[in-house]
């Protein structure tokens, strides 16, 4: 009996407490909780729109991340046109310019070169490949990156400052050190079309300080000096790259110039090929009308040219006789480009 008492009791505070349990359960569901504030997601550039600093003869809109080294090798063999008596080119004198780059901040890589062969303004003569070593020094900043719903395109700058240090004690080439200097600027503006299509397009700025000149006759007894070309040339760039794998993609690149100068007007370029990339290097080999491995000689001074034309800019006026030159196209050569990044 003694035990039936004690049972009770405790029989009862747990029924006592079942109905507070559950109280205190629908209590917990019914409240209302508070909301929690959405935290916006922040939008990130798009990547891989280019996987090197180069595409063929141009820059691309890429600047590798902070703390980046680079190191590049480009080559050119002569071009096709002597067929197999040079091996179509690669027998030919070649042209090999060799850079390092670095990126100290975000945005910026700034890098330094030297090239095997260049181009100048040979006085009272005409334009002539001259050897080097040609140095440069070249800046580029990402102004902006191609981001969802905020940048539609990704915006870099770029500029290139290139001196010739060939011997030339006797000013046979270069009269003053001012006539060694070239520089070029270029606004380079990309678009990740789909995840395997980038587009560029790339107007620039070409600068010389020499140019030749000639005579033309005002009167019996006056004369004027006409510069043969201008010191400043405007020309754009079209470049796309399109992936076929992870791994290769396919380039191609058009060079169009768009100052016309009296002489020597400079010829446009078209250049295709493949890349080939792993994580820290890139590899290119393509067909190019540019030779000189140098922006702003390339564009003043290219004397291949992919298509035939007539050259009206040496007809003189005021003789009967068309005196127009008919120009070769076709000649192209063969050219790679090797990139290795290191990562500090």
């Amino acid at each position: 009996m003694k035990k039936v008492l004690f049972v009770m009791p405790a029989l009862f505070i747990c029924f006592m407490m079942l109905p507070n349990c559950k109280v205190q359960a629908q209590d917990s569901t019914n409240a209302e909780e508070p909301e929690m504030p959405e935290i916006p997601v922040k939008a990130k550039p798009l990547k891989n729109s280019f996987k090197s600093v180069w595409i063929i003869d141009n820059q691309t809109v890429l600047v590798p991340v902070k703390g980046t080294f680079e190191m590049d090798i480009m080559h050119r063999f002569g071009t096709w046109n002597n067929g197999y008596q040079d091996f179509w080119g690669l027998f030919a004198a070649s042209n090999i310019r060799i850079g390092v780059n670095y990126v100290p901040i975000d945005k910026l890589d700034v890098g330094l070169g030297f090239t095997k062969t260049t181009a100048a303004v040979i006085p009272n003569a005409g334009i002539s490949a001259v050897d080097g070593p040609l140095w440069d020094g070249n800046l580029k900043y990402a102004i902006i990156k191609q981001t969802k719903d905020k940048y539609p395109v990704s915006l870099s700058y770029y500029v290139n400052a290139a001196y010739n240090t060939k011997k030339d004690p006797d000013h046979e080439i270069y009269q003053y050190s001012s006539d060694r200097w070239t520089f070029f600027h270029q606004i380079l503006i990309a678009r990740k079309i789909t995840d395997k299509l980038t587009v560029q397009v790339a107007p620039s700025l070409s600068h010389h300080n020499v140019v030749n000149g000639y005579y033309t006759k005002i009167d019996d007894s006056t004369l004027k000096v006409n510069p043969s070309m201008k010191f400043n040339h405007y020309a754009i760039a079209l470049s796309a790259r399109y992936r076929l794998t992870s791994v290769t993609s396919l380039m191609i690149n058009y060079d169009q110039p768009l100052t016309k100068h009296a002489t020597n007007n400079p010829n446009p370029s078209l250049s295709f090929g493949f890349e080939f990339n792993t994580s820290s290097h890139s590899f290119q080999i393509f067909f190019t009308n540019f030779y000189y491995l140098n922006p702003a000689v390339n564009n003043l001074y290219n004397k291949n040219n992919p298509f035939g034309y007539t050259d009206h800019s040496t007809d003189d006026p005021n003789t009967p006789t068309d005196e127009s030159t008919k120009v070769s196209g076709g000649r192209f050569l063969i050219g790679f480009n090797i990139t290795r990044l290191w990562n500090y």
